[in-house]
């Protein structure tokens, strides 16, 4: 079988954006009031649950590390969107403006992922989800540290680019778990 890593993230992705959307129509934009902390700290709960569920191979809840991995996708997706949208701007956005910021988000996201893919030539597809999880959660942390700092960094990249890699991290996660299999 022939591996078609564009085409296995956008279905990831479709699968992701429809919650989200979904979600949206149900409960409207009220991640707006989330301040960025929040959003990191809601990253920071996924992951670690992830990362149990690896370790413990058992699950209390009726939600698997699949639903976790696309909540993932799915915060990194209002992160970036809290960091470009201003607090003047209305905290209620329509389904249509959600839909297509979701979708520019999604896509300069993939972009970044065929450039790291190009470099490391889809190392991802050796490594462990357990690996992945462990990833996340270190970008997370580097967040933490960001936002601690007030934004300031000295030789890293910014939060922006963190939750990107986490987002790519996910879908990396989800594609090995083949989340679309029973699509």
């Amino acid at each position: 079988m022939a591996v078609n890593t564009s085409q296995e993230f956008d279905q990831v992705i479709a699968t992701c954006r429809s919650l989200f959307m979904k979600k949206t129509k149900d409960y409207g934009t009220a991640w707006r009031i989330l301040r960025p902390s929040s959003i990191t700290d809601q990253l920071f709960i996924k992951a670690q649950r992830i990362r149990t569920l690896e370790d413990k191979k058992i699950a209390k809840i009726d939600e698997d590390i699949t639903s976790e991995y696309i909540g993932i996708v799915n915060y990194c997706v209002i992160a970036m969107l809290q960091l470009e949208l201003s607090a003047e701007q209305p905290n209620e956005l329509d389904v249509d403006t959600v839909a297509h910021l979701f979708d520019k988000r999604v896509s300069e996201t993939k972009e970044l992922m065929f450039a790291k893919n190009h470099d490391y030539g889809e190392a991802w597809r050796d490594m462990r989800i357990s690996s992945l999880t462990d990833l996340i959660l270190m970008k997370i942390f580097r967040v933490k540290q960001i936002e601690d700092n007030l934004g300031q960094t000295l030789a890293s990249e910014g939060v922006k680019a963190n939750y990107q890699d986490m987002l790519n991290y996910a879908v990396f996660a989800l594609i090995k778990l083949d989340v679309n299999k029973a699509s």
